[in-house]
């Protein structure tokens, strides 16, 4: 609430009781207040001006944020954040935080100072007024707004919208259901000089609206009369802490600055005791209520005659009436959201969800938001986001960071975001002792399907770490790769996707991912269609058509991998590339005839020369060797054989003389001549 809005209020109220006091005692009365209403603005101004001034003062410096439709003016849009700037944002923040502990800490007691504080009552802050509604059973509606806050929910003539100049805080218990029958639009003063904000802490708060008249909610700057795109000076926001929310047919937009819980629409959890799922019995919640306060008043009775003295209060041995929790943890309570039908655009993030269970967000739009779309923070389970479509945020589509668990979208898109189409994130909280404690185990049981990724700036499905994380049936278009998967993911299964334009990667599997399958994929014109780097993964039943670089591609350590049963074609310099690749991987059964291998000879040489083909060409070479130096010797020798003679006719024994010669010779002592030729002798039986 800003000081103007301040004075006019008092100004009002002055005027209305004025009025009704008889003329002879009006200027006295009138001086008398005035006196007093200078001396505590006066008062209230020392202590507040120089927060306020610290705070609420932007600098005109230029913010990063693009503003979807800006000008490029430095105040709406095409802005660039400072050092400064942050520090400023940072500090707005924290004020908030501080505001609605001290709103927390006086609700609080309220109720034990008197009936009049279980009615809706007014608080001044630091920040502004802050209209506290308390439980009742009927929920509070734009009536009830008109009759507790009459100068800060103000309904113009010109278009019939409202516009809300002060805090509205929701104790736990209490209802606020925003509607009207023709169509309610609300506007959230926001400007340079501060804003407001709408914040349910365990309550339960409607925003609902129509087909034909749908409810709109937005930021305002009421000096520029158009909505505040500066998140510089901070900016109007919505958030529910526990307890539940529910939004259908409605318009949210133009909402939040720095940080998820006041990024625009926030639905985060609480440290309270659980409040319960979306849907509850009224009567039961007042019986409860019922209850408790009857215990509250009998405590009170109680208390005034138990014996205390400086903080210390004694009570008799036995049974502790309030249990000892020093060392126990309390337990987290979860908000519970139904969004349906609905549009979020202009925010800093488009939905914040953190510490929810039990939510569904369904046929809803998220555009043009200057962060990202819809994230799912920590603590985030049993989610369903079904077709949602996040388009044109300045960050990821779809955000399932830490702590997220059993997250399942389904039928969505993300369309044309600045970074990754959905990123799901499932790393542990700490990787070793830390001093909040947290968990060091993986994240996971999450899965994207049966949804589309299309002309995002990064990535159109990233897995980052996490176990048991599904990707299946989703259409990938563009992006400089398609499914990334890596950070130690394990059992992330990539099923039945078609992928289509990728710059360079259509699947890829890196940096320590286990137990991977890639199954059953489509993948067209990207350079590579399968990378698999220092991992483990089963590449099995993928067809790659149109790839210009490597079909599958292998490098690193991918010990225990498969690559089998797959359709690659395509034009470079391999179908399956393993020539970087080290450990036992499995290649076999795949169909590579229509790929044509562009690499020159010494890259063919390269990849072919293995020690173990090198070892049998070698081998080979040897025997090839033997023979033809076998032949070629005995061609040597056996010159002869090719003019007709015998090629053993020198191994033949000489000729012997005839047996007469012999005879002669031996009877005559003298050896045979030519003159003297022995007859023949006959052949006949031997001597008996």
């Amino acid at each position: 609430m800003t000081h103007q809005h301040r004075r006019f209020s008092w100004r009002s109220l002055r005027t209305t009781r004025t009025a009704r006091t008889a003329p002879s005692e009006r200027a006295t009365r009138t001086a008398r207040r005035a006196r007093t209403a200078r001396t505590a603005r006066g008062a209230r101004l020392a202590a507040v001006l120089p927060l306020a001034v610290a705070l609420f003062v932007a600098a005109p410096a230029p913010a990063s944020f693009a503003a979807p439709g800006d000008g490029g003016d430095g105040k709406d849009g095409g802005q660039v954040t400072t050092a400064e700037d942050a520090e400023n944002e940072t500090a707005l923040v924290a004020a908030e935080d501080h505001r609605l502990d001290q709103v927390r800490a006086v609700a609080a007691v309220a109720p034990l100072k008197g009936d009049k504080w279980t009615r809706p009552y007014r608080l001044e802050t630091a920040g502004g007024y802050t209209l506290v509604f308390t439980p009742r059973t009927q929920p509070y509606g734009v009536a009830d707004l008109l009759k507790f806050a009459p100068q800060t929910f103000v309904r113009s003539k010109r278009d019939g919208s409202y516009l809300l100049t002060e805090n509205i805080y929701l104790l736990a218990g209490a209802k606020l259901k925003l509607s009207s029958p023709g169509g309610l639009t609300l506007r959230l003063a926001s400007n340079s000089r501060g804003f407001v904000s709408i914040v349910s802490f365990g309550g339960r708060l409607t925003l609902e609206g129509t087909p034909q008249a749908p409810m709109r909610i937005s930021s305002w700057d009421p000096s520029a009369n158009k909505p505040d795109t500066d998140v510089r000076d901070g900016r109007a926001y919505v958030r529910a802490i526990g307890g539940q929310f529910s939004m259908t047919h409605a318009q949210v937009s133009d909402l939040g600055f720095w940080s998820g819980r006041t990024g625009g629409l926030s639905l985060t959890g609480t440290d309270r005791p659980d409040t319960g799922n979306i849907k509850y019995d009224d009567g039961e919640q007042d019986l409860n209520r019922r209850e408790l306060a009857a215990a509250d008043d009998k405590a009170e009775q109680e208390s005034e005659q138990t014996p205390h003295a400086g903080g210390v209060i004694a009570q008799p041995a036995g049974e502790l009436a309030t249990p000892d929790s020093r060392f126990s943890v309390p337990d987290l309570s979860y908000v519970s959201a139904e969004i349906t039908n609905s549009t979020i655009s202009g925010n800093l993030y488009g939905l914040f969800l953190s510490g929810a269970t039990g939510a569904n967000i369904i046929r809803t739009k998220v555009i043009n938001n200057l962060e990202d779309g819809v994230v799912l923070h920590r603590g985030v389970t049993n989610v369903v986001v079904d077709r949602t479509v996040s388009q044109g945020n300045g960050g990821d589509g779809f955000v399932l960071s830490r702590a997220t668990q059993q997250v399942r979208v389904t039928g969505s898109k993300a369309l044309s975001n600045g970074g990754n189409g959905f990123t799901l994130s499932g790393r542990p909280l700490a990787n070793g002792p830390s001093a909040s404690g947290e968990s060091i185990s993986s994240y996971g049981s999450n899965s994207v399907s049966d949804s589309t990724a299309r002309d995002n700036g990064r990535y159109g499905i990233e897995v980052f770490g996490g176990e048991n994380v599904g990707v299946q049936n989703n259409e990938v278009d563009g992006g400089d790769m398609g499914i990334v998967a890596r950070e130690d993911a394990t059992k992330v299964a990539i099923t039945g996707n078609h992928l289509t334009g990728q710059t360079r990667q259509g699947i890829s599997v890196r940096d320590g991912v286990s137990a991977a399958t890639v199954t059953g994929n489509i993948i067209e014109g990207t350079e590579t269609g399968v990378y698999v780097r220092d991992s483990q993964a089963e590449v099995r039943g993928n067809t790659v058509q149109e790839a210009t670089n490597h079909g599958i591609s292998l490098v690193g350590d991918i010990d225990k991998s498969t690559v089998s049963y797959n359709v690659v074609a395509g034009v470079g310099p391999s179908a399956v590339d393993t020539s970087r690749a080290h450990g036992g991987v499995t290649v076999k059964e795949n169909q590579t005839f229509a790929w044509h291998d562009t690499s020159a000879f010494w890259v063919k040489f390269k990849h072919y020369a293995s020690p173990m083909t090198l070892l049998w060409v070698s081998i080979l070479l040897l025997i090839l060797f033997s023979a033809l130096l076998g032949a070629r010797r005995s061609s040597r020798r056996g010159g002869v054989e090719r003019l007709g003679v015998h090629p053993y006719a020198d191994k033949k024994p000489l000729p012997s003389a005839p047996a007469t010669e012999v005879g002669n010779a031996a009877s005559n002592g003298n050896r045979p001549t030519g003159r003297h030729r022995v007859p023949a002798m006959t052949a006949g039986p031997g001597p008996t």
